[in-house]
């Protein structure tokens, strides 16, 4: 129904206006006015001022794993970022585990925490539904080439799972990949077949230069399972913490 109203009122705008219409709208200059008088200048508009985009803030389970990555040493003095799938949000970090960024994602159509056995030598065409998730972990990410020697920075080579710029061709734009990106909610992020895509501007700039000598470590935060289950060490540091008395 808006479609159908929408489609009237551009109509409405091609219309030629009626008499009554084109009389109202001729410009103040036409009309008679006292010789020598001087026309009042118009009052500028004020511009329009676009409200900012809202600022991903870290979850609680992020910042969980991000301590433990910089207590324990984790990361083993490479750069790393976390994936918070539930929120599709992504938060990149230095060695020293300092925050430099934090954008948006688009990951894996379905929710799921585990890869299909087998997934990573399948065609595209091959995987099913359920088949296309981001998985949950600990990677050590790398740059490598994928087909048509795109270089993407492997997340998880064997199940063909990569961390690449969003996509910009006729598949990509018919599923509105940019728009999801943009959108103020992670409810549409999910579109993939289980690579993370992640602003241009955010791969180019900051992300490449970084992972681009050593690689760096990526953690995937759970969908559904416990993420002491994904995160065992998370046990550890629970139970090294003093019970209150």
């Amino acid at each position: 129904m808006i479609q159908g109203f929408l489609a009237l009122a551009a109509l409405a705008l091609l219309a030629p206006p009626t008499a009554a219409a084109a009389q109202d709208a001729r410009p103040a200059a036409a009309k008679s006015k006292p010789k020598g008088a001087k026309a009042k200048p118009r009052k500028a508009k004020p511009a329009a001022v676009k409200a900012p985009a809202p600022e991903l803030a870290p979850s609680a389970d992020t910042l969980r794993v991000h301590d433990w990555v910089s207590e324990a040493g984790d990361n083993n003095g490479l750069p790393y970022l976390i994936v918070d799938k539930p929120h599709a949000a992504l938060f990149l970090y230095d060695a020293a585990g300092k925050q430099l960024a934090a954008v948006p994602v688009l990951i894996g159509i379905t929710a799921g925490d585990d890869a299909s056995p087998g997934v990573g030598a399948k065609q595209l065409s091959e995987i099913g539904p359920a088949e296309k998730t981001t998985p949950a972990g600990r990677f050590l990410a790398k740059f490598g080439l994928a087909v048509g020697k795109e270089r993407v920075l492997w997340v998880d080579y064997y199940t063909s799972v990569a961390l690449h710029p969003v996509p910009t061709g006729a598949a990509a734009r018919k599923e509105k990949r940019r728009e999801r990106l943009a959108s103020p909610t992670p409810d549409d992020n999910r579109i993939t077949f289980g690579c993370i895509n992640v602003p241009t501007a955010f791969y180019t700039r900051l992300l490449s230069p970084m992972y681009a000598k050593k690689g760096g470590y990526v953690y995937v935060l759970p969908d559904s399972k416990p993420i002491e289950d994904v995160f065992p060490a998370l046990h550890v540091k629970i139970a090294a913490v003093p019970a209150a008395r």
